[in-house]
């Protein structure tokens, strides 16, 4: 018995000093556990989303404050909580005035200062940097000098944009080693001081917590776009796989939380150094991003979303079922605002294409800019306004708000409509009619009702319509309206269709780029509908002949209603070898038409143009 009780004291004393040292460490070791996790980015993103809910939570009314102050801090709450709504919108302004209290927080509550702030991105040791911290720091460096062109000049200045050699062709990536490299050359260059250190951490500490996360900064560069979630192994490769198999092998490979592209001037660039860190923060982005004006819900059964950002940038974020991974599209236009369109053509010989554009724009000719994703299609739409008479008020249907023709144009006479839930493109084209409109313009003509409504534009309610779209050819192009057009049920022959679309569009305007992004002019052709002659009359003689002219007859009747063609093209203006060149002058018909819509001086250059340029060349 005695032998059980001192088993039993011994069990407990043991159990008691494993307590004691478990749980009374000595008081310097828990200081520092403490001070570490205190520095930690994660446990800062808690603290601040705690004060910002203790702010907005606070009872003024149990506050023995007076009735200014009461007001005061009732504005000041009411600014605070449409701030913090907004930042998330693209709202510039709502961001770095949440960013300002996130610093006022740091340093007065959480009383970071020069010497502590180190402890939450190690500035003053590069080699303890991350990819992220050393990325961060170059881009807030040069943001300070350029302000949003920070990202074009970190790009264009170190040649960031050179394409790599992958496997059987070439791509456009910015790798670990490029940012290591870059960092060890510039850092030495940085004067890093309290006041740089505080604003790189609270905006790291405000993407995390209202914005988009290591992506937040580069959305507002002047760039052409930013998309993430659209490489690297999706989460439902996991539910179809064997990971006991898989397992070493998918370790290695990126996931779709570490995806982020860049599109920059027409190039499609992998930031391969950057990640979202976690499939749970790309989705907190994406459910996110796209809520400006609160387009409704993304659900499994709405499994996409088409908005804007406060901005104007074009948001475009899909699902899972619908989509393999969480992805967003971020399609920017404040790159281009006011861009001139010697700006945007600039090979040799740039003055042809562009001083015919301006003809083709003043003299009301209906014009198609056409092209691939990406080779500035809408860039060069909004250059070319500039070549409409002032006097014309403009009218712009699109499904998304793209152009913001009024930002670049505030002078003008411009009003943009766009599909909603409620209002369909139809009935907004209806109603153009009734808005004294003189031009109409088309964002993009992608769908065959958008194709019917820019035929009925063209044909009525507007003295002429410029439009985009994706053909490839100027034969794709009519052929691809055409067949919208009996996709919607408003023609039912091929033939009938084809002559309205040759008949309507007069102009085709293509662009392209090459491997290296370089965007160019490539064709300008000119859609000719091919007349239509009067059948022969059938002889009243008899004879032999008579049979003969009549099978002849028959066989010119039957050509007509199979492969007769409906229309020819004629390139104006190509690209040739780096340079532009004027290959054939427009048809009589056309020229005639631009003239009718000049004035007695602008009918004078265009003819010397016409003469300068096209002295051999005959109209058709």
């Amino acid at each position: 018995m005695n032998e059980v009780i001192i088993i039993l004291i011994s069990v407990a004393f043991l159990s008691f000093l494993i307590y004691y040292f478990r749980n009374s460490r000595p008081a310097e070791i828990r200081s520092v556990l403490e001070e570490e996790d205190k520095f930690s980015v994660e446990t800062i993103v808690k603290f601040i989303r705690d004060s910002f809910n203790e702010i907005l939570n606070t009872n003024l009314y149990e506050m023995n404050i007076t009735r200014e102050e009461f007001n005061k801090r009732i504005h000041n709450k009411n600014r605070l909580r449409r701030a913090l709504k907004t930042c998330t919108y693209g709202d510039v302004n709502a961001k770095n005035y949440i960013k300002d209290f996130i610093k006022d927080i740091l340093v007065k509550s959480y009383k970071v200062d020069e010497n502590n702030i180190n402890e939450i991105i190690s500035f003053n040791t590069p080699k303890d940097l991350t990819l992220h911290d050393k990325f961060e720091i170059l881009l807030y460096h040069y943001k300070k000098k350029y302000g949003y062109r920070a990202l074009e000049i970190l790009i264009t200045e170190n040649n960031l944009d050179a394409p790599k050699s992958v496997g059987e062709g070439v791509s456009y990536v910015i790798t670990a080693d490029d940012i290591e490299r870059l960092f060890a050359m510039k850092h030495y260059l940085f004067k890093n001081t309290f006041e740089d250190k505080l604003n790189i951490v609270a905006q790291r500490i405000y993407q995390l917590y209202k914005g988009h996360g290591v992506i937040d900064e580069i959305r507002d560069m002047r760039i052409d776009g930013v998309s993430g979630g659209v490489s690297g192994i999706p989460p439902t490769f996991h539910e179809e796989t064997d990971l006991s198999v898989s397992i070493p092998i998918v370790s290695d490979l990126p996931s779709s939380y570490d995806s982020v592209w860049i599109f920059f001037k027409g190039k499609t660039i992998h930031l391969s150094f950057l990640s979202f860190g976690s499939e749970s923060e790309l989705i907190r982005v994406c459910k996110n991003i796209y809520r400006y004006n609160y387009p409704g819900q993304l659900s499994e059964s709405n499994g996409y979303k088409v908005n804007e950002m406060k901005d104007g940038s074009r948001v475009v974020v899909v699902r899972p079922p619908f989509a393999e991974s969480w992805a967003f599209f971020v399609r920017k236009f404040d790159s281009i605002e006011k861009a001139e369109p010697e700006e945007l053509i600039t090979d040799k010989y740039n003055e042809i294409p562009i001083t015919l554009i301006k003809w083709l724009v003043k003299g009301c000719r209906v014009t198609a800019i056409t092209g691939s994703q990406g080779t500035g299609k809408t860039t060069l739409l909004m250059a070319i306004i500039k070549y409409i008479n002032p006097a014309f008020t403009l009218r712009i249907q699109e499904m998304a708000f793209e152009l913001h023709l009024r930002k670049i144009y505030p002078e003008r006479n411009i009003l943009t409509f766009r599909e909603t839930s409620t209002i369909s493109g139809q009935e907004g084209l209806d109603l153009q009619k009734k808005t004294d409109g003189t031009v109409n313009i088309l964002g993009e003509v992608a769908t065959a009702p958008v194709s019917s409504w820019m035929i009925q534009m063209s044909q009525v309610a507007s003295m002429f319509t410029i439009f985009t779209h994706h053909a490839k050819t100027t034969e794709n192009l009519v052929k691809s309206l055409r067949n919208n057009l009996l996709q919607t049920g408003e023609f039912n022959n091929e033939k009938i269709a084809e002559q309205q679309v040759a008949d309507v569009v007069n102009f085709d305007i293509h662009l392209t780029k090459d491997i290296s992004g370089h965007r160019y002019i490539e064709r300008i052709t000119e859609i000719i509908p091919v007349e239509i002659d009067d059948y022969p009359e059938i002889p009243s003689t008899d004879g032999e002949n008579d049979i003969n002219q009549f099978l002849s007859i028959t066989r010119e009747f039957y050509r007509r209603m199979t492969d007769r063609k409906i229309f020819v093209t004629k390139d104006i203006v190509i690209y040739d070898n780096g340079a532009y060149k004027a290959v054939s002058k427009p048809s009589t018909a056309q020229i005639s038409e631009i003239m009718k819509n000049l004035n007695d001086e602008e009918r004078s250059e265009f003819d010397k143009y016409l003469n300068t340029y096209f002295p051999e060349s005959e109209s058709a």
